[in-house]
């Protein structure tokens, strides 16, 4: 059993659903983001995002590695930087993107059919 922390775009709440649901049928404690501002129309204040950064960081400090939710390959600055943080601590960095060129399906029943990781 690990810690995950996922990473990436708030603008791919799907795909973090599926790969915190995935990662938790796994038997990993997943941590994930409180809310995805951009796919929810949510504004934030600078202070806010200031203090989400802070959290994610810690959230990170916690955890053995990040899964990063790289849709396409896009990775922002965000993102970028977290990737660094992870790093710089020696946290394995997994990457959905990688899932996405494998092609590899899990089929399940219930929610999340067809969850590509």
């Amino acid at each position: 059993m690990k810690v995950i922390t996922l990473c990436g775009s708030t603008k791919f709440k799907k795909q973090f659903e599926d790969a915190n649901a995935f990662l938790t049928l796994q038997g990993n404690i997943v941590l994930s983001l409180a809310f995805f501002e951009q796919s929810e129309g949510i504004h934030i204040t600078p202070e806010q995002a200031k203090l989400f950064e802070e959290i994610h960081f810690r959230k990170i400090d916690l955890s053995d590695e990040i899964f990063v939710i790289d849709v396409g390959g896009y990775i922002g600055n965000s993102t970028r930087k977290e990737i660094e943080y992870a790093s710089e601590r020696k946290k394995m960095v997994s990457y959905y993107s990688e899932s996405e060129r494998s092609q590899t399906w899990i089929r399940r029943s219930g929610c999340c059919d067809n969850l590509l990781l």
